[in-house]
């Protein structure tokens, strides 16, 4: 049996930078090796050696001792209607909230998911058939709506988090920034209704500081995804609620309203869930 990917930092940074991650000082990788929990990651992902998809997110799960609990699951459409579907969910964690959704749904539709989610994470050999990477600011970048294509017209259901990043700190209230509209466009062009999610949970303050720091500065880089394995970490042995609403037909995106508003009034629903 071949051996399971492994988090390497030295390779990812060389993946990601080439010849100039030479010139990175290695009291900064020490430590970027550090806040990953590259060691803590890496003794997992031997543990689970060749599983893959739904199997290895609830075994994560597990290995995290982390609890979900689900209302409204009465609201999600059966498996057996042949319809696809997309869901929609603020992205307070940026980890479990990830994690807790494939469990769910996952083992609802019989592991038929895919999530849109940042390329980094496809260095997660386990959830890599579940994952469409994307690198948004690299040359990748020219693909994305290729693969935005590609995954609308599949026969998955779709997961996303239409805010892009996880939430920030905005005048003292946890929540996900501006939505995004492509889910709206691309649910109306395959025919997918829609079911909105509300995920109850928090990251640190730290990390809301570190991230509202970084736009105070006008940095580009979204250094504060770099503590999300930090915070996964840390939410360890805690129990998180999911809230799942009625699904909305995509009929109801009348041409009354653009693709952005109906996106926010989406939003809106979720966070009233």
């Amino acid at each position: 049996m071949p051996q399971p990917f492994l988090i390497d930092i030295d390779s990812i940074l060389k993946a990601k930078m080439g010849s100039r991650a030479k010139y990175v000082p290695r009291f900064l990788v020490a430590y970027l090796k550090r806040i990953v929990h590259q060691d803590w990651l890496n003794s997992f992902i031997l543990m689970e050696g060749e599983k893959q998809g739904v199997e290895w997110i609830d075994d994560c799960l597990r290995f995290l001792d982390i609890t979900i609990r689900v209302e409204g699951l009465e609201n999600l459409p059966p498996d057996a209607d042949g319809q696809r579907y997309t869901f929609v969910s603020n992205h307070p964690l940026g980890g479990p909230d990830g994690l807790a959704l494939g469990s769910v749904l996952g083992g609802h539709y019989g592991g038929r998911i895919k999530y849109l989610v940042n390329d980094l994470l496809m260095n997660l050999s386990g959830l890599a058939p579940l994952f469409v990477g994307i690198n948004k600011t690299g040359r990748q970048s020219r693909d994305f709506p290729r693969m935005v294509e590609a995954v609308f017209h599949s026969a998955d259901h779709v997961i996303m988090f239409p805010a892009g990043i996880c939430s920030r700190k905005v005048k003292g209230r946890i929540q996900d920034l501006d939505w995004k509209k492509t889910f709206v466009i691309k649910s109306i062009e395959t025919q997918r209704d829609i079911v909105p999610i509300h995920f109850d949970g928090r990251n640190s303050d730290f990390f809301y500081r570190l991230a509202n720091i970084t736009k105070m500065l006008g940095l580009k880089a979204n250094i504060a995804m770099l503590y999300l394995v930090d915070e996964l970490y840390k939410n360890q042995h805690k129990t998180f609620t999911i809230r799942i609403g009625k699904p909305i037909s995509y009929q109801m995106f009348t041409k009354e309203k653009t693709p952005t508003q109906w996106a926010a009034l989406i939003r809106d629903i979720v966070y009233k869930l």
